[in-house]
Formats: C-alpha cells, sequence, structure tokens
C-alpha cells in the first residue's frame, strides 16, 4: 500500500518567455487552495492525501495541470470549482472526474 492513498503533483511552472505555462493560469494559487481545503477536511497525511507543487508536467498547453498517484490520472482545471470537484470526487469517493480528465495521447 501506498503512503499516501491519493498524491497529487500540481505544476507551477512559470516560463518567462511567453509561452502559455501553468502559472500564468493561476496554478499557485489554486495548488494552495487544495492543499488548505484537504487539510480543512481532515483528509491530509498518511494514508489520505497529500498536495505537492512540481515543476513542469510537459503539458502546458493543457494547463494548469496536475497528475494524481497511484492512479496516475491527469486534470486539467481552471478554477476552485473544478479543485473542489477533484477533491470531493477523486479524493473522498474514489470516481474520476471524467470532465477534467486528461486522456493519454
Amino acid at each position: 500500500m501506498s503512503y499516501y492513498k491519493h498524491h497529487a503533483f500540481m505544476c507551477t511552472n512559470k516560463r518567462n518567455d511567453g509561452r502559455k505555462c501553468c502559472e500564468a493560469a493561476g496554478a499557485s494559487e489554486l495548488r494552495a487552495y487544495a492543499k488548505a481545503k484537504i487539510k480543512e477536511l481532515g483528509v491530509s497525511g498518511k494514508e489520505g492525501v497529500r498536495v505537492n507543487t512540481a515543476g513542469c508536467l510537459d503539458r502546458c498547453g493543457l494547463g494548469p495541470v496536475m497528475v494524481v498517484y497511484p492512479e496516475e490520472v491527469w486534470y486539467r482545471y481552471e478554477n476552485k470549482e473544478d479543485i473542489d470537484e477533484i477533491i470531493n470526487s477523486h479524493f473522498l469517493q474514489n470516481r474520476v472526474v471524467e470532465r477534467l480528465q486528461i486522456k493519454a495521447g
């Protein structure tokens, strides 16, 4: 069994050359929101959910993005409502949020 039930890596990469990046779409603010919400719900830490900052995940055109392990599910999100849906559906009910999932390929 994994140390965490769900381990989310949220890209907060910033590019200074004008190309699209997760940070330009508010990734750090939304990561902080997700981390606080997980803590508020009492599901952070061992056997719960861990939210980490990640550097570039190389999917900037879809960003901001996160990947959740151990399921290896990729998400794109735009706002706090999307983060809430991922938390409530994926992290709490083990159901992938299809509308936000990034499919392979």
